[in-house]
């Protein structure tokens, strides 16, 4: 008889059991350079390998799922009711940060800490709104490719398909070209995700051997409160919006999205997570026009786990510093959070970086960062998550939106 494989969910979520239980022996007896010096290399390897399937993954597919629609109206459409939930839903993270960073904080559980002496931020907390849009556009292809810069990837790819539908029937061998180009990618992707479980494995020892000690301490509680936050959005928003919008069951989401979730929790990267999450979204229903649009952009401007961590962070450093916040004060957090998620690239710890724009609107001193720098790793893995999460049900919405546009629902 023909051994039955165990499913790929099943096997990540092996790896993550795993790799938590080798990271505590680790840590346990002393032993946390072997995850180091040892695992973690072939955790890097596998990320490498992500990273490099990215680029071309978000481009080629992309363009593929703009051609495929055949519509401009279509794209307009889709791109709109994107943007709108990816908007709606990173709000509704803020609202719910700020709630549980004040409960916690008006029941004394923060903690009041110092910044060590001699430590201090070095990151840029440049966000200029006029910057960023110019930095959106391209000068250089090759540039943007080799930076990986997602948001002009996404807009080379958008600017190529459109022209393409332009082009009409002269356009034909371009998309013979690229549709062939997407299909070799899509082998390679296959690829890839089958190392999934070795990379969650690796990755996952080498957090809980060197910084899992670092949970049983003062930041306990604040992770605490983000966590909650994380799960409470992800249970209500997420499940009322793939009931309510995409007519889908909560428990079949949740566990279809899984693979990529795990994945994201350890990766840590939107982006990475990517060929996962097309995965994820395919076996729930999702459009494959519509996800290969929806996904990549919200890898990029969708995160709603960062929005929340910003709103929790600058609650606990203003009390770090002993600044009680104002409502007004408040409302500004969920507004430039919110436009700071937004702008937030889906690469691992790139939250730090807006974290301290919202520090600098709020006034708060940037340096108090270093506070949670040490663990922002344990941050990112749960806001990470968060936003991969929502990607996936974004794409459910957005394509039940058009199947009923289109009178197919």
């Amino acid at each position: 008889m023909e051994k039955k494989k165990l499913s790929l969910p099943t096997q990540i979520l092996i790896a993550l059991i795993l790799g938590v239980v080798v990271g505590l022996i680790c840590s346990a007896t002393g032993q946390a350079d072997f995850t180091a010096n040892y695992l973690k290399p072939f955790g890097t390897i596998f990320i490498n390998l992500l990273k490099f399937i990215v680029v071309p993954v978000v481009l080629l597919s992309m363009i593929d799922g703009i051609v495929s629609m055949g519509d401009m109206k279509k794209i307009g459409s889709v791109g709109w009711k994107t943007i709108a939930y990816f908007l709606c839903t990173t709000a509704i993270a803020c609202i719910i940060g700020l709630v549980f960073a004040n409960i916690f904080n008006g029941a004394g559980l923060f903690p009041t800490l110092a910044l060590e002496e001699g430590a201090e931020w070095t990151g840029n907390t440049s966000a200029k709104f006029m910057d960023t849009l110019v930095g959106i556009f391209p000068s250089n292809m090759w540039e943007s490719f080799r930076t990986a810069n997602m948001l002009q990837v996404i807009v080379i790819a958008l600017l190529i398909g459109g022209s393409i539908l332009a082009a009409g029937e002269k356009a034909g061998p371009a998309k013979t070209l690229l549709s062939s180009l997407y299909s070799v990618v899509e082998n390679l992707m296959t690829f890839v995700i089958k190392l999934s479980p070795i990379g969650v494995f690796t990755m996952m020892a080498w957090v809980v051997a060197t910084q899992g000690a670092s949970i049983i301490g003062d930041l306990a509680l604040v992770l605490l409160c983000a966590y909650i936050a994380y799960i409470l959005h992800a249970v209500l928003v997420y499940s009322l919006s793939v009931k309510v919008f995409a007519g889908h069951s909560p428990i079949d989401f949740f566990k279809k999205a899984s693979p990529a979730m795990i994945f994201a929790f350890t990766s840590t990267s939107s982006a990475a997570t990517l060929p996962v999450s097309k995965e994820s979204a395919s076996s729930l229903g999702a459009d494959e026009d519509i996800a290969a649009f929806v996904l990549p952009l919200g890898a990029t401007v969708n995160m709603d786990g960062t929005a929340i961590y910003q709103c929790v962070a600058t609650v606990f450093l203003a009390t770090c510093c002993g600044i009680q916040l104002s409502l007004g004060q408040m409302v500004t957090i969920v507004i430039t959070a919110t436009l700071a998620s937004i702008g937030t690239a889906g690469v691992s710890g790139a939250g730090m970086i807006m974290l301290a724009m919202v520090l600098t609107a709020m006034g708060i001193p940037v340096d108090m960062i270093m506070i949670i720098y040490g663990v922002d790793r344990l941050f990112d893995m749960g806001r990470t998550c968060l936003n991969v999460t929502g990607d996936i049900a974004c794409s459910l919405c957005v394509t039940r939106w058009e199947k009923i546009k289109e009178g197919k629902a």
